[in-house]
């Protein structure tokens, strides 16, 4: 059965981002013609966010009766806010949730509270690349994996924070609905490419995007969103109104990676993904920029 209830679960101290990236994925694919229910329930009555933004429409836990169908996530919080000594507060309502078989995820740092109530106890799991080390030193009974975007086990999803709920959010709407549908809500929300559980959680996109300089970013944006089209140097350049020549050094410099290279890695990710969601291979090669599947199969067995 497809649920069409997603339950926000909010610790005081929890992180915008965490919260908001995987609300605004359920609220796009409602725009796209699949609505969910999104809830909104917390163990106090007016939690806050770790940068100060208080909330009002808040449900108390025992407002939402969970079922099977229910897919509960728990944001990201700043656990220097943390009070261990609240757990009996939410504790064995989060540990009934799971016992109904519903979904349960965890978006960054919430993967300790996952973990504080059992539920990751020999489960693979993963959580911020900076509290890793920590999570799994705290609970050695968990397998934490570095370097991943979210890691599934069963029906406890555990991802890497910020902006990969995103990506988490996504996936579930993908296993709902279809590959097409959850890449449309991604396009919607001007997401370059889903990106699944199996990824790095540096990928080329954001590994190339460590950087301030606003003409490189539009160049990337002009980029990642063209990447079907013929792109040419001069065309760039005059995107952000340089010379090609100081065009190219200045991409260069600022991201260590040369245009043409820039270009070929994106097209090659993008492949992947599309190929990999069942696409035919002619449509993949017009959607990247290729000139035929036959170029996409020599580029794709060239990169392996």
């Amino acid at each position: 059965m497809v649920s069409n209830r997603i339950i926000f679960f909010l610790f005081d101290g929890v992180h915008l981002l965490d919260l908001a990236g995987a609300v605004t994925v359920f609220y796009e694919s409602g725009c796209c013609g699949q609505p969910y229910e999104l809830r909104y329930v917390s163990p106090y009555s007016h939690p806050a966010t770790s940068s100060g933004l208080g909330f009002a429409a808040v449900d108390p836990l025992d407002a939402v009766t969970i079922t099977a169908q229910d897919i509960i996530i728990v944001a990201g919080m700043e656990l220097a806010r943390w009070n261990r000594e609240d757990d009996h507060l939410w504790m064995p309502w989060l540990q009934a949730a799971a016992a109904t078989g519903a979904t349960i995820c965890s978006v960054c740092t919430a993967a300790f509270a996952l973990a504080a109530a059992g539920l990751l106890d020999g489960h693979s799991c993963t959580t911020h690349w900076a509290w890793t080390s920590s999570l799994q030193k705290q609970y050695p009974r968990l397998k934490v994996l570095e370097n991943k975007l979210f890691v599934k086990s069963g029906k406890l999803f555990t991802s890497a924070g910020i902006a990969t709920g995103i990506d988490l959010a996504l996936y579930l709407v993908e296993e709902q609905h279809g590959a097409a549908f959850a890449y449309m809500v991604a396009k919607d929300m001007v997401v370059y490419i889903r990106r699944d559980g199996t990824e790095s959680q540096h990928s080329v996109y954001l590994q190339n995007r460590q950087h301030i300089n606003y003409q490189v970013h539009q160049v990337q944006d002009y980029i990642a969103h063209h990447l079907q089209h013929k792109i040419t140097i001069e065309d760039l350049a005059a995107l952000v109104h340089i010379s090609p020549r100081n065009l190219t050094r200045l991409f260069k410099s600022t991201t260590g990676s040369t245009i043409g290279q820039y270009v070929q890695q994106l097209r090659q990710e993008k492949a992947q993904h599309l190929l990999k969601a069942q696409h035919k291979v002619a449509w993949v090669a017009k959607e990247c920029g290729f000139k035929g599947p036959d170029q996409l199969r020599r580029f794709l067995k060239k990169a392996i």
